[in-house]
């Protein structure tokens, strides 16, 4: 069984509030569960939060939500804790609460990766960087692939490096959705933070470093989080396009 784990907090310096703050008349986070609702493969939705406003909201729109500890230092934690109580689950699926646009056919091809190689501990996603202004952007993360579409490295700054100038390769955009199995989820967090996820401030590192294999489907949608009220009103107008266009 698979399930998608959402992990929502109220407290963030650059937007407090964020997972409530209305998009074309919905909380944020609404968009994202609803997109993950088009999962054909997912059994279940749970959103993890230790924000009772957050919570309330949750429940007003009919999700799942589990109440978490508040000192979590990532929302791969908080959703390590309610990974801990699930009994049936094998792989579980993170998805950010500040993603309105994820591909609800991605998350599907995680979990298919997951079926398909039941030695595969962790996956994840990437989309063709088309702006050099995106490549040399070093909040935009970075990923180098091996022949076999595995990670060979994350970074902020920009990768492969283009030694000749000739500018014919931009790289790949990494995206913040991740499949794990429940086993290794609950692993991960029990190591402590890497050199390299330390220098970087990429959590993902951490598994590089102990020798993990992660998995990276490429994908033609990008899917930009929110991050900050300007980019939430970009967003609103977006979705008012696309409703427009019936997209």
């Amino acid at each position: 069984m698979a399930t998608i784990l959402i992990p929502a907090r109220w407290a963030s310096t650059r937007f407090p509030g964020k997972p409530l703050a209305l998009i074309a008349g919905k909380p944020l986070l609404q968009h994202v569960w609803e997109k993950c609702t088009q999962s054909k493969i997912a059994s279940r939705i749970i959103i993890a939060t230790d924000d009772m406003r957050i919570a309330e909201a949750a429940f007003d729109f009919g999700a799942e939500v589990a109440l978490t500890k508040s000192d979590h230092p990532s929302g791969t934690d908080r959703a390590a804790e309610v990974a801990a109580s699930l009994k049936r689950e094998r792989v579980l699926v993170n998805v950010q609460g500040d993603e309105p646009f994820i591909e609800p056919r991605l998350i599907d091809r995680l979990i298919r990766e997951f079926q398909n190689d039941h030695r595969l501990e962790m996956a994840t996603a990437a989309s063709p960087i088309q702006e050099s202004s995106e490549f040399l952007d070093p909040n935009i993360v970075k990923v180098v692939l091996n022949r076999s579409g595995n990670a060979l490295y994350f970074s902020r700054a920009p990768i492969p490096a283009d030694r000749d100038g000739e500018g014919s390769v931009l790289g790949l955009r990494h995206h913040g959705i991740y499949a794990y199995t429940k086993k290794f989820l609950l692993q991960f967090v029990t190591w402590k933070p890497t050199a390299l996820e330390k220098s970087e401030k990429l959590e993902q590192l951490r598994a590089l470093e102990h020798g993990t294999t992660i998995r990276v489907l490429k994908t033609k949608h990008s899917s930009a989080g929110i991050d900050t009220p300007d980019q939430a009103e970009a967003a609103t107008r977006v979705i008012g396009q696309q409703a427009i266009s019936g997209q």
